[in-house]
């Protein structure tokens, strides 16, 4: 099944030095993002969502307070792409808010849901900010 990239992006009112921990720890994404997420002897991360579904992710870039991506490791399809999750974060200085770009590659190509799914998930981030 071919892979769907789905872009989106949210003002967070809120540092970049506030939102970066919740975005590249465990257990920062573990408060907003999925139910448990766990560091692994090889530094791979397994994070379960509310489903059950378990997954294995590496981080393929990161730059400290601007942005990560994660490699899901157990998701490869017949090409050998795996599904990704990245995270950017950028500061308009005008507005003093943080703007979070996400992009999620992966098999769901229903973009209301996902266009939902982000919403409730960043909703809950913002809650846990204050922002």
């Amino acid at each position: 099944m071919a892979k769907y990239k789905y872009i989106t992006e949210y003002e967070i009112r809120a540092s970049v030095k506030m939102i970066y921990p919740y975005l590249a720890t465990a257990s920062g994404l573990q408060e907003w993002l999925a139910d448990e997420v766990n560091i692994n002897p090889d530094k791979t991360l397994t994070i379960t969502w509310d489903d059950g579904d378990t997954y294995l992710a590496k981080v393929l870039s990161n730059r400290n307070n601007h942005h990560i991506k994660y490699e899901f490791t157990n998701t490869k399809d017949e090409e050998g792409n795996c599904n990704t999750l990245e995270f950017k974060v950028d500061y308009n200085e005008l507005t003093q808010s943080s703007f979070l770009r996400i992009f999620d590659v992966s098999e769901m190509d229903d973009e209301e849901e996902l266009k939902e799914l982000w919403g409730h998930l960043v909703e809950h981030l913002r809650e846990i900010l204050g922002a």
